[in-house]
């Protein structure tokens, strides 16, 4: 909507429909505009009742389902994917500009499909995060040594230790204490808990 009021001069009024904007002359808001393009009269229908009050003539974006009540021109297109609405306001757009003159319809037009295609700023953070992703290459190995030991040449030869899991722990407070042997007695006789 944005992209087609740029190339045609229209106001937009993208988001919310603030009720009130076609027949309360007392807001700020308020419009006289002479067409109203809708994209979708089921969830536009405040605006298609005003727009009824005011006698102004409404073009709209209709799908199979789409309600006709207060719609003058109904264009018979998909009203619920980006892309075709994308699409649409394009052909509208340049519509406009050879009705007008400033574009011949001898010449294509410059402007792509693409650029009204709305886009997400988190959506094209999460592309770019992707691609960048996707880039990335993993540091190559360098080549093994077939001759060489295994382990390569971290080798466990040097170390000291006993082997044994029977034998009694070293080092730290309490640790060889035998587990198997019955509690210390309390330190005071007077506290039995």
């Amino acid at each position: 909507v944005l992209k087609f009021s740029q190339y045609t001069g229209a106001l937009p009024m993208a988001g919310r429909w603030m009720p009130g904007t076609l027949t309360n002359q007392i807001t700020t808001k308020y419009l006289e505009p002479r067409l109203l393009i809708v994209t979708d009269p089921r969830t536009d229908s405040q605006a298609l009742k005003e727009a009824s009050y005011a006698n102004i003539p409404v073009l709209a974006l209709c799908d199979t389902d789409s309600p006709l009540e207060n719609v003058d021109i109904a264009i018979p297109a998909n009203n619920k994917g980006k892309e075709s609405i994308a699409l649409l306001y394009w052909l509208l757009a340049r519509e406009v500009q050879y009705l007008r003159g400033t574009l011949s319809r001898a010449s294509g037009w410059d402007i792509m499909v693409d650029s009204f295609f709305w886009r997400d700023p988190e959506e094209l953070e999460q592309r770019d995060e992707e691609n960048q992703a996707s880039e990335w290459v993993a540091p190559q190995k360098p080549a093994e040594d077939w001759n060489a030991p295994a382990g390569g040449g971290d080798t466990w030869e040097g170390t000291t230790g006993d082997a044994s899991w029977d034998a009694p722990a070293t080092g730290g407070a309490g640790a060889g204490d035998d587990w198997s042997a019955p509690a210390a007695a309390p330190a005071a006789e007077g506290q039995n808990w």
